[in-house]
């Protein structure tokens, strides 16, 4: 889990870098709470890493 901005850059760099997403970078709930980042790319070795954000870090185990 990143602070917003790093996750903002990761996510530029990436896409700069033509990395191939496996779930491209996108706001979850945006303006709402709960409101995430997300994306997913593939290690070379095939393994999905998640990096994340959110808007209010309270909010990483909150339940419904």
């Amino acid at each position: 889990v990143l602070e917003w901005s790093q996750w903002e850059t990761l996510a530029a760099r990436l896409t700069e870098a033509k990395v191939p997403f496996v779930i491209e970078p996108y706001v979850r709930f945006k303006g709402q709470p709960g409101e995430q980042g997300t994306l997913f790319i593939l290690d070379p070795f095939g393994n999905a890493l998640e990096f994340k954000t959110f808007r209010d870090f309270s909010q990483i185990f909150a339940t419904g």
